[in-house]
């Protein structure tokens, strides 16, 4: 209890989360009496992020950092808009398209906002969208990309499962087309709803222009994700091609990435990964004192005796889940719950720890556009001066969208269990 509410309130101070970690560890193992832990303390420190699956978190996100200095996002949105027929609310499917490309590239929520609102939404204005609402359709876009592949969530939690990134990655795949879907009704609600413009029609030579042009930046991705889903690479050794990739795309081909842009495009990779690392690592040790004292049991415990069946497990574990992405960070969340929840889920329940891990990182992505923590819905608002209150009111339809997905994942993952 004592350790519980020092998090509590170092949170609350505005302690970063991973000294918040540490400091309740240390306090579990005086409170424990387990003071031989301490010999061992900095050897778990090391030990959280000793893991082969966490080589390729570095290179994924540099891969982003490079695409989107490289011009890439740019031609991407321009082919999604080549792609999209003239139907009410064309720039928002356009948008929902190239969320959708940039997802698998980006991998992180608020990267790809930061890309997406200076793309998108000025162009969806000068087209005769509201502000407001074409911010709420890139936001909710952005909600792609914890779940698609290379999702940062999915391979901080691959590492701490224990499970193959890529088989990971290709049980995201149909769960985030999924959510792409639902999204796409959703706009086609909105455009009803408040009469959005028609897209352009574009002549096919115009099509044609740019799909040639965006060729070069498709084939990144197609690097990346192709060569992970069809066995030819590890994620690690796909990240690294990407990257070489990226850089001769955007270098020589586009000439948008000028040798000049690679020292701060590695500083930011560095400054993020060494976030992350750092918040892995602390979670690990946190799990460590937590399983010397007994918790996993504990709750498995009381686990059991709220839900009978892996359905109602799955239910409690939403409800939870959406409670604490409203406080945390999905990465934190994840490393917090992941080592507890996880044995209860494949021992107790007999759920596939893939598809756990998929529920588990889709469900958290809301928090990411919800308050008060929420850092996709103040970065959407900061750039593009839209209150964070307007916002997370127009949003309400796309988190009932997914919510619906969600809903839909946990009973597949139950009927597979046998529920």
């Amino acid at each position: 209890m004592t350790a519980g509410l020092s998090f509590l309130a170092l949170l609350a101070i505005g302690a970063p989360i991973a000294f918040a970690m540490i400091a309740t560890a240390l306090i579990l193992i005086v409170n424990q009496g387990n003071t031989a832990l301490l010999q061992g303390f900095g050897q778990q420190l090391f030990a959280g992020i000793e893991s082969y699956s966490l080589l390729s978190l570095p290179l994924f996100i540099l891969l982003g950092e490079l695409m989107g200095v490289g011009g890439i996002g740019r031609r991407l949105l321009v082919l999604a808009q080549a792609l999209i027929w003239p139907v009410r609310a064309g720039l928002a499917y356009v948008n929902l398209l190239a969320n959708l490309m940039m997802a698998s590239i980006l991998g992180s929520t608020v990267a790809q906002l930061t890309v997406m609102t200076r793309l998108a939404v000025p162009e969806m204005e000068r087209a005769g969208y509201p502000r407001d609402l074409a911010t709420t359709v890139t936001a909710a876009g952005g909600l792609l990309a914890p779940v698609l592949p290379p999702s940062m969530n999915l391979i901080v939690y691959a590492a701490i499962a224990q499970v193959p990134v890529g088989d990971l990655f290709i049980a995201s795949v149909i769960p985030g087309l999924a959510l792409a879907a639902s999204f796409a009704l959703v706009i086609g609600w909105l455009g009803w709803r408040h009469a959005l413009p028609r897209v352009p029609s574009q002549p096919l030579p115009a099509r044609l222009r740019a799909a040639a042009d965006a060729l070069p930046a498709l084939v990144v991705p197609a690097i990346a994700i192709g060569s992970i889903i069809g066995g030819i690479a590890t994620p690690t050794e796909a990240a690294a091609v990407a990257s070489v990739a990226a850089i001769v795309v955007g270098g020589p081909i586009y000439g948008d990435l000028r040798p000049r842009d690679l020292p701060a495009a590695f500083v930011r990779t560095a400054v993020t990964s060494g976030a992350v690392l750092y918040l892995v690592a602390a979670a690990q040790v946190l799990a460590w004192v937590l399983t010397f004292g007994n918790l996993p049991a504990q709750a498995a415990a009381w686990v059991q005796d709220m839900a009978a069946t892996p359905l109602m497990f799955l239910i409690l574990l939403n409800l939870l889940l959406l409670l604490l992405g409203t406080v945390l960070e999905p990465i934190p969340a994840i490393i917090l719950t992941a080592p507890v929840l996880l044995p209860i889920s494949t021992g107790v329940y007999g759920i596939d720890p893939l598809a756990f891990g998929v529920i588990l990182c889709a469900n958290l992505a809301l928090g990411l556009l919800s308050p008060p923590v929420g850092a996709g819905l103040f970065t959407a608002s900061l750039l593009t001066g839209v209150r964070a209150e307007r916002l997370s009111w127009l949003l309400m339809p796309f988190f009932a969208a997914m919510l619906a997905v969600l809903a839909g994942m946990s009973i597949v993952a139950a009927f597979q269990a046998g529920a």
